[in-house]
Parts: structure tokens; C-alpha cells; sequence
């Protein structure tokens, strides 16, 4: 097992050598550093809570409750179209990718596919995240 451990963690370093793991990282700066982003979250964060707690009371006010979930629905789709946060998600959902074709193939090799052979299940993939849209 001790084996195992230490051949993960090489994995581990390699992933966070990958051009997707740099790119997400990046995006997460850029995103922690944008301050309109980050006062729009801190909005987003506190129309959620008025939402919950109005519809937490007995005797909510439904209109009440329309015009708040509407409230949060704008702060929502500003969040979402701000730049920095479409950048973050593209460069998550790459990362994310990544580990799930990293997951696949184990999956593969613990159920007896050939570690030396086993592919990983992408489809045009130049193994270059940058201007990817996405492995499929």
C-alpha cells in the first residue's frame, strides 16, 4: 500500500504541473482579485439568506417571496456573466475533466483492463487544454 501512496502522490504532482490545473488556478485568483465579483457574491450570499428566512416564517408573504427569489435570480445571472467567473467555470469544468478521465482509467484498471494499454475515454483530444472546449 505504501507503494500505492507514493505513486499517487507523483500523480498528484503531475496534475498540478497540467495546463488545466494552472489554468483553473489562475482563474481563481483572477476571480478572488476582482472586487465587483466578489462584493456581487457577498449580494448573492445575503439576498439567499432574506430568501430562507422569508420562507422559513409561517405567515410568508408570497409576493414578498417573488420579488426576493427574482432579486437573487438578477445577482445570479450578473455573477455568472461576469468574465473572471466564465473563465473560472470553463477552466473548472476542464480540471474536472481531467480528474474524471484520471478516475476512468483506474476504474478500468481496478476492474482488470490492461494498466499498459487501458485509453483514457476522450474523443479528439490533442492532450492541450488551452483553447479546449471541453473532452468529451
Amino acid at each position: 500500500m505504501k507503494e500505492i501512496i507514493e505513486i499517487t502522490r507523483k500523480l498528484g504532482a503531475a496534475i498540478q504541473k497540467d495546463e488545466c490545473y494552472l489554468a483553473y488556478l489562475e482563474a481563481k485568483k483572477r476571480n478572488d482579485k476582482d472586487v465587483q465579483l466578489q462584493e456581487d457574491i457577498g449580494a448573492f450570499n445575503l439576498a439567499r439568506m432574506s430568501l430562507d428566512n422569508e420562507l422559513s416564517k409561517q405567515d410568508k408573504d408570497e409576493e414578498k417571496v417573488k420579488e426576493l427569489n427574482n432579486n437573487l435570480r438578477q445577482i445570479y445571472s450578473k455573477i455568472m456573466s461576469n468574465p473572471n467567473m466564465i473563465n473560472f467555470n470553463n477552466a473548472k469544468s476542464n480540471l474536472e475533466r481531467l480528474v474524471n478521465m484520471v478516475h476512468g482509467m483506474l476504474t478500468e484498471m481496478v476492474n482488470g483492463a490492461d494498466p499498459e494499454t487501458v485509453e483514457p475515454s476522450l474523443s479528439n483530444c490533442s492532450g492541450s487544454c488551452s483553447g479546449c472546449s471541453g473532452c468529451n
